[in-house]
């Protein structure tokens, strides 16, 4: 008679933790740093792009700090509704691994410790971090009352572009004059232009759990544009690029940040070819691989001011 094998290991809280801000998938961190890099980069442009390493530390750790807390209360508002998806219901908090209080208490931790970055910048950049850290928390529930949430979370994905500007500039004053003085309007121009990318490869997102999302009665920008996601996708991708390439030019950037463009532009046409049928693994793979155009828009800035 054999012994029964022994039951697995309950995983540790640090896994779960880690778990909980998407650790093992870094993919989302990136599709807030690149933008918010290439701004840091436009707006230090004196110092032929280089921001040193002091912004370079905050704007780095600060991104995945947020996205990793911004997880941590997303899964709060969805624990309800990832239990019904098969994608999401072993998530920690939606499967009971991980309480609401802890996954609140991780996220404040985590925006803390953010914020405590961004203290070490100037008076600009820590009153935006505030508007910046109201949107990260409204975003999860607005998927029960905005018909295109993803707008939304394209504002909160796009606010380290502004704040990147003022940060650089280094305005020491407080008030809304001095976030106008400190932050131009082709930056806020370049946070509408990113919030158009977000649209784009969160609706492919969307496009994943189009089924799941009926039953269960979350709105997203997919079940929104309906038969005309794949043309609302790639509209976004346009006025995306088109945006980001005139504030790009308006801010002196030349022939290599075009370039980077134009490589990000491949990519999209590619992404078609893996949305144009709406399976599920090819929506799917179009919104994994999306840091690849960021990454390309950032190189081509980097480039084009490194090399005048």
């Amino acid at each position: 008679m054999t012994s029964a094998a022994p039951a697995p290991a309950a995983p540790s809280r640090l896994s779960l933790y880690l778990n909980l801000i998407r650790w093992d998938r870094p993919a989302g961190t990136y599709l807030l740093l690149w933008p918010t890099l290439a701004a840091l980069w436009m707006a230090t442009d004196g110092w032929a792009g280089w921001p040193g390493w002091h912004l370079l530390l905050v704007f780095c750790l600060g991104t995945f700090l947020m996205r990793s807390a911004g997880c941590a209360v997303n899964d709060v508002a969805d624990r309800d509704f990832d239990k019904h998806v098969k994608r999401t219901a072993q998530r920690p908090v939606t499967s009971g691994q991980v309480s609401v209080k802890e996954a609140l208490v991780l996220g404040a931790v985590l925006a803390l410790i953010a914020f405590a970055l961004v203290l070490t910048t100037n008076p600009p950049t820590i009153m935006l971090s505030f508007a910046a850290l109201a949107v990260t928390v409204l975003y999860p529930f607005t998927k029960r009352w905005v018909s295109m949430p993803q707008a939304v979370l394209g504002v909160a994905f796009s606010f380290g572009i502004p704040m990147a500007f003022s940060a650089a500039q280094g305005g020491r004053e407080w008030g809304w004059h001095a976030i106008s003085a400190s932050v131009p309007v082709e930056a806020w121009g370049l946070l509408v232009a990113n919030l158009f990318w977000v649209l784009a490869y969160d609706t492919e997102y969307a496009m994943v759990d189009r089924d799941d999302d009926i039953r269960i009665g979350i709105k997203t920008s997919a079940l929104t544009l309906g038969r005309f996601d794949v043309i609302g996708v790639m509209a976004f991708y346009v006025a995306f690029l088109t945006l980001w390439a005139a504030l790009g030019l308006r801010l002196g950037m030349g022939h290599w940040f075009l370039a980077g463009l134009a490589v990000a532009a491949a990519q999209v046409v590619w992404h078609y070819t893996l949305i144009k049928d709406r399976s599920r693994e090819g929506c799917f793979k179009a919104f994994r691989e999306n840091h690849w155009v960021g990454f390309a828009i950032f190189a081509g800035t980097a480039a084009d001011l490194a090399l005048r």
